[in-house]
This record gives C-alpha cells, sequence and structure tokens, in this order.
C-alpha cells in the first residue's frame, strides 16, 4: 500500500489496511505498528482515528459485519417480491455470503471468528439488525395474510437460530458438504410451512 501523508489518512484506509494486516498476521500476531507500518505512517496516525487498538479491532469487525447485512436490508426492503419469496432468498443470500467468505478468503473468515468473539457490542447490534430484517419480513407477510404470526419478533428470532447451520460461523465446515443445499431448502421449506400454518 502506497504511503500515506496525514491529511489523506483516512479511517477507512485506516480499516482496509488493518484487514490486509489480520489477513497476513492473524489476531494474534497483528498490532497497530503493522497497521501504521503498511500506510506509511506513525503508529500515533492510527490513532488519532481510533484511540486503542481495542476500538481499531472492534471498527474493523463492524465494517466486516456491516458490509453482510447491505445486502440483506436490501432483500427486506423489496416489496416487490412476495413475503415468502422474500424470506427465502434473504435465508439464502446470508447462507450464500457466509460460505463465500469461509471459502474465499480462509484465513480472514478465520480471524473474524476471533475478532468477533472480543466485540460482544458489535456482534450484538449486528445479530439485533438481522432479526429486525427478518422481523420486517414476517410482519410483511401478516399484513398480506401470508403469515400468519401473533408475534413477529419472536418468529423472527426463532427463524435465525433455527438457520444457524446456514450461517453461524461455528458451523462453516459443514457448508461445503455435498447435502447442504439440500438440507438448507427442506429447512427453509418446512419453516415457512410452518408460518404459514402458525
Amino acid at each position: 500500500m502506497a504511503p500515506q501523508t496525514s491529511e489523506t489518512l483516512t479511517a477507512e484506509r485506516i480499516l482496509e489496511a488493518t484487514e490486509e494486516v489480520l489477513r497476513r498476521h492473524g489476531p494474534a500476531k497483528a498490532t497497530v505498528v503493522d497497521v501504521a507500518r503498511a500506510l506509511g505512517v506513525s503508529h500515533g496516525s492510527v490513532y488519532r482515528h481510533f484511540r486503542t487498538k481495542a476500538a481499531l479491532r472492534e471498527a474493523v469487525t463492524k465494517r466486516w459485519l456491516d458490509r453482510a447485512s447491505q445486502d440483506l436490508a436490501g432483500i427486506a426492503a423489496d416489496e416487490g417480491r412476495d413475503p415468502q419469496t422474500r424470506l427465502r432468498v434473504w435465508l439464502a443470500t446470508l447462507f450464500e455470503a457466509k460460505r463465500r467468505k469461509a471459502g474465499d478468503d480462509p484465513e480472514l473468515f478465520a480471524t473474524y471468528q476471533v475478532l468477533t468473539g472480543e466485540t460482544g457490542a458489535v456482534v450484538g447490534e449486528h445479530l439485533a439488525e438481522l432479526t429486525g430484517q427478518l422481523t420486517r419480513i414476517i410482519e410483511a407477510g401478516v399484513a398480506s395474510g401470508v403469515f400468519t404470526a401473533a408475534d413477529p419478533a419472536a418468529e423472527a428470532r426463532t427463524v435465525f437460530h433455527a438457520t444457524a447451520r446456514f450461517h453461524d460461523p461455528g458451523y462453516a465446515k459443514v457448508w461445503q458438504r455435498p447435502e447442504a443445499d439440500a438440507d438448507f431448502t427442506a429447512l427453509v421449506d418446512l419453516l415457512l410451512r410452518a408460518l404459514r400454518a402458525a
């Protein structure tokens, strides 16, 4: 990465460099000095944007999680799709995004598994955002008469937990199994039947 002057150094550039440093060194060995060196600045310049190493790690984790939820937010808000299709596409997009991240960049995926364990508040906000999106889809289904749910938020949490095998990083090793897609489809079909008959 090209050296930065303090005038052009931004939080976004620091986060990009941090991601590269984490990919190279892993979370145990990556330091703020490594990030500063990659940017061609002093570590004090990095600390002007992120007051502590923990704040930097939290910010890079939030950035990673936010990328995952942006596409999903668009699906949840897409009123051009019926709620059943929206729910199916939302869950499939989440599964595919997690599977792609684990397969395409396993070093960085493993790093983020460590970081998400350190940043409980950021992960909690991310999970609340995802279940909020599911809640909006289920509410739309109730409003259109497709789903029957007395408490859409509770149903959304249930759907999220029931599908954990297809998005929780702890299950990453099973995502490449030959039967994974069929298992995922069967589970989503079951959940949709339950929402229609609830």
